[in-house]
Formats: structure tokens, sequence, C-alpha cells
């Protein structure tokens, strides 16, 4: 057959049946297949996106899963998932290895059926906890194992479904011969807090104790030498006043008496020996005025508070600390007499005298050493300043100043405790302490007491 007679039947197997062209079906069913075509094409490049989207999803999967195992697989405390019932679904390897058994035995038992007969808490008493809405916490159970029995300190919690539902029941316990231990590490350490820190404050004791002895030192060497030299006077007089004495007794003439009268110079003597016992008893009175301040500063706290002058204390810190140590400092004090605060005078006293050693401290080598106490009563308290010469309190230190144990002096000079003592006595006393800045340079430390009734 020829190509034309081939043509010729092909076009007539497919004409339509009403005779009509069949060029414009041809062009339709092309254009079909083309739109199918494409279909499945959008339709397998999302099949590739959702391959690809659930390929990272597993891999990501399976780093959780990874993660988790490790993390359980690490875990040192004994881990058990169980169901409501106690059925137990999973363990960790610290459980693993505290049973002996792997997790297809375990997870064939119950969680009672783990637990010891004198076991403190029963899983009755969990499953109570657990309808209460409570959490397990350190909760002691005693497991049953082949090395023996197994003190435990157990928390735990309700396990949820996607929907929140209660599914089961997590318990992580940790034996209690490692929290014993724990426990006895950290009351050791305690131990040796506790004496490092009674250590510093011996240390902050003993500095001040120097400190103290140094300037009372040299507030009793005036008065006691004055007693001392005036004794020795004394005794000159006392020799003089006896000799002239025997010699009267001894009834010599009296022109010999008015010749040894004039050579022993008796009449001098007597005129000054009232002058004499005098400066004894003024260096006597301020001996015993020096202990009874050192009584007043070394005494307990006493339960009711008493009133006491502002102005001689403070006199008597300064001279403490100032004339025991730097004498050529420049100091003054402006308190008027009479300014009476309430409370205890011996740890007021405590607290000014590390007052004043501070700002000695702090005016270390400064060109310029100045000291100003100032005093005044305002809305029923006493107000103390202390202002020295020093560089100042950095704006970083301000709100530490008063810690323990902080102190920006070099090692061996200082244990940082004088401003937190002082700070805690105010406190105690119904007080401030506070620490500024003047605007012309140098430390304020500002001091407010309860005022006295009337003061």
């Amino acid at each position: 057959m020829s190509k034309q007679s081939k043509g010729a039947q092909t076009e007539r197997d497919l004409a339509l049946p009403n005779g009509g062209p069949i060029a414009p079906f041809v062009g339709q069913t092309d254009e079909a297949w083309i739109a199918v075509i494409q279909k499945m094409d959008e339709t397998y490049a999302e099949l590739v996106a959702q391959q690809v989207a659930l390929e990272r999803k597993n891999a990501e999967l399976e780093e959780a899963q990874i993660f988790i195992a490790g993390l359980m697989s690490s875990m040192t405390d004994v881990l058990i998932a169980c169901d409501l019932a106690g059925r137990i679904e999973q363990v960790n390897l610290a459980a693993e290895r505290a049973f002996q058994r792997p997790l297809s035995d375990l997870s064939r038992l119950a969680l009672r059926d783990l637990l010891a007969a004198d076991s403190p808490t029963s899983f009755d008493d969990i499953r109570a906890i657990i309808d209460r809405r409570e959490r397990i916490s350190d909760r002691e159970l005693t497991f049953s194992t082949p090395a023996g029995a197994l003190p435990v300190s157990v928390n735990g919690a309700v396990r949820f479904d996607a929907r929140g539902r209660p599914v089961g029941i997590v318990l992580v316990g940790r034996p209690i011969g490692e929290l014993r231990k724990a426990y006895s590490d950290l009351a050791s350490a305690h131990d040796r807090l506790k004496q490092a820190q009674q250590q510093l404050i011996h240390s902050e004791k003993m500095a001040s104790l120097g400190r103290l002895v140094a300037g009372v030192a040299h507030e009793l060497n005036n008065p006691i030498s004055f007693v001392y030299g005036n004794a020795h006077t004394l005794q000159r007089y006392s020799d003089r006043l006896t000799a002239y004495l025997a010699a009267v007794h001894a009834g010599r003439p009296a022109p010999a008496l008015a010749e040894l009268r004039a050579e022993l110079k008796i009449d001098k003597t007597l005129a000054d020996i009232g002058g004499t016992l005098d400066g004894m008893l003024e260096g006597a009175e301020r001996v015993r005025d020096i202990v009874a301040d050192l009584r007043r500063f070394s005494s307990e706290q006493r339960p009711s508070a008493d009133a006491f002058d502002i102005a001689p204390l403070a006199r008597s810190a300064l001279d403490w600390v100032v004339k025991g140590q730097s004498p050529e400092i420049e100091a003054r004090i402006d308190i008027p007499d009479g300014l009476a605060a309430i409370g205890h005078s011996g740890q007021i006293h405590q607290v000014m005298m590390n007052l004043v050693q501070n700002a000695l401290d702090a005016m270390e080598g400064q060109p310029r050493r100045r000291l100003d106490i100032t005093g005044r009563a305002a809305d029923g308290h006493i107000v103390l300043s202390l202002r020295d010469t020093g560089s100042g309190i950095a704006a970083d230190m301000a709100s530490r100043i008063f810690d323990p144990f902080f102190t920006t002096k070099p090692v061996g000079k200082g244990t940082g405790l004088g401003l937190s003592i002082s700070y805690r006595i105010v406190q105690e006393h119904g007080g401030t302490l506070e620490a500024g800045n003047h605007p012309e340079g140098g430390a304020v430390m500002t001091l407010t007491l309860p005022a006295a009734q009337g003061g």
C-alpha cells in the first residue's frame, strides 16, 4: 500500500463520527497531556520536598534519640519510667547496673517488685502522692538488688502524653550513700569556712586590740608620768620634812633650826606640797577615767539602752587612735557638749574607733591629712560626720564598702571586717551608717543614732 493510501486510511480511522475535522481534537489532546505532565511534575517535586523534609526530621529525631540516650547512659542516678499501674517501661544504664538486669528483663516487672519489703516509701505511697497532684520530693526508697538493699533518695513527677493526660510516673533516685558523702564533704567545707572566718575575725580583733593598746598606752603615759614625777618630788619633800622634824625632836636651838629650815627649804616645800598632791590626784583621776572608758568599751551589750554624751566619747576614740599612731595628723572636733545619744556607749566607742582608723588608713600617703568630726541634733537623732582628706570612695566600691571581708587594703593590712562590724552595731542601735564623698574631696562617713530624751 502506498504512503498516500495509508494516510487516507488513517485519516478515515481517526475521523469523527459526525464527519467533522480531526485537527482541533488533536490539539486539545496535546494540551491535556501537557497539563497532566505538569501536574505530575509538581506532584513529584512536592514528593521530593516532603521526602527531603522527612529525611531531615528523621535525622533530627535520630540525633535527639542519640542525645537522650547519651544523657541517660551518662546519668549516675537511677532513672525508672513506669505507667500509672507501676509497670516498668524504661530505665537507664545506671538502673540496669544497679539491678544487674537488662531492660528486657526489667520491663516484665512492676515497680513494687523492685522495692524491698522494709522500704520506707511503698508504691502505694507514691500513687497517693501522685493522686494528690503533688511532686515526689526527697522520698526515701529501698530497692532490692542482687548486691543487697540499695537505699535511694527519690524525686519524681507524673508523665503526660501529647493530649495532656497522665500516663505514667518518672522517678530519679540517688543512692543515699553518695548523698551522705556529699553532705559530709559540704559540712567539712562549711566547718573550714567557719574556721577561716573565725581566724579572720580574730585577726581583726587583734589588730583592733593593737590599735587600742597603742592609744591607751599613749593616754596612760601622760597621767602616769605626771603621778610618777610628783611622787619623786613628794619623796624629796618627805626627806626634807623628816630631817627637819628630827632636828626639832632632838631639841636643837632655835638659830640652828632656822638655819636648817632655810637650808632644807622647808617653807617652799610646805607651799608646794599641796600642789604636788593635787597634781598626783589629777593624774590618778585621769587614769581612773581611762580605765572607766576601757570598761565601757569592753563590756557586753546590755538589755536596756543608756543615755551617754557623744562628745567625750568621740574625743576619747580620736585620742586613742590618732595619738597612738599618727600624732602629726590635723584633727578637729566640733560637737556641742550635752549631745546625748541612747544606746551602748562601749559599742559606739568601738564604732568611732573603727571609723577614725578607717579615715587614717584612707589618708595614708596624702600630702594633707586632716580629719573633721562634727555632730548635731536633727529630728530626734544625733548625726555625726567624719570627713577625711583621702582619695574618696570609688563609684564601683560604694555599694560594697560595708560587706564583710571587703577591703581595698593590701594583703596583711586589713580583713575588711571593721566597717562591717560597725554597720551591724549601728543597725542594732536603730541607727544608720552611710558612706559618701565630700564635694571638695575625701570621704564622709555619716553616723546617725537615736537621741536621748532631751539630748
